[in-house]
């Protein structure tokens, strides 16, 4: 019963999304957004590419791309690091990674805006892509870090033995044995960068660095908002991160379990 409960809850919300996208603007108002359509378009589909949906999609790719390698890049030797130095200077470090759980990004809007037009980065997507990576990096970091711990003292003993420098042990033991906290990482900070919405509008004002999700505000309009079209826009926008997420969702599970382990 409970089940049946669920499902109801999950699947009407999804049925009304997905109906009003073949619905006309007029049919909505008339009708309501759970009546049956009177009859099924695709023009709503269709429209979204008239509002520079193609561009947006693009350069949302770009953000997710790039967020997603600096994230890579800097948490997994900064969680090697921190698992195998035993340096003060590392482990403040991690303390610094571990305050930034705690800092909401709204609260830096205003001197992130400051640094990004000192650098002369304003309107641009690369403005976007370093404050989302810099935002994702601490939850990476915790979550490699204790993939990293449960690494046995054994296996690092033995690849010194074989003369491993910290690189090779990095890249040929740690990195191999930390693939579903990897994928974890690359999910949560892509999810980020894809659904990213207060930095694209602080940071970027020409309609050719917009993302998807200011794109959505096209719809929006003095008189009123077209609601089908809306719809099919964030369907269209959601597609891609919703695919990508279910051939990782089991890496994304196993990682995040792994947190808060060793």
């Amino acid at each position: 019963m409970i089940a049946l409960l669920w499902l109801v809850i999950v699947a009407v919300p999804l049925l009304a999304l997905f109906g009003a996208t073949l619905r006309t603007q007029d049919d909505y108002l008339d009708n309501g957004p759970l009546a049956f359509p009177d009859g099924i378009t695709g023009d709503n589909y269709l429209s979204v590419f008239d509002k520079g949906f193609g561009t947006a999609l693009g350069n949302t790719v770009m953000v997710t791309a790039g967020t997603v390698l600096l994230v890579m890049i800097t948490a997994i030797p900064a969680a090697y690091a921190i698992v195998r130095s035993p340096s003060r200077i590392v482990s403040s470090g991690f303390r610094m990674f571990l305050l930034g759980l705690a800092i909401p990004m709204q609260v830096t809007v205003v001197p992130i805006y400051l640094v990004i037009t000192r650098l002369h980065l304003y309107d641009s997507l690369l403005a976007v892509v370093l404050p989302t990576a810099a935002f994702s990096l601490p939850v990476s970091v915790l979550i490699l870090a204790s993939a990293m711990r449960d690494v046995s003292e054994e296996v690092y003993e033995s690849m010194a033995l074989d003369g491993a420098g910290s690189w090779r042990v990095l890249l040929n033991l740690v990195v191999p044995m930390s693939t579903s906290a990897i994928a974890t990482i690359g999910i949560y900070s892509a999810l980020q960068a894809w659904n990213g919405f207060l930095f694209p509008l602080v940071l970027t004002q020409s309609a050719d660095q917009r993302v998807l999700t200011l794109s959505l505000w096209e719809y929006q309009t003095q008189f009123g908002i077209n609601v089908p079209g809306l719809l099919a826009a964030v369907v269209l926008s959601g597609l891609p991160i919703f695919i990508a997420y279910l051939f990782a969702r089991r890496a994304l599970t196993s990682g995040l379990m792994g947190v808060g382990g060793k």
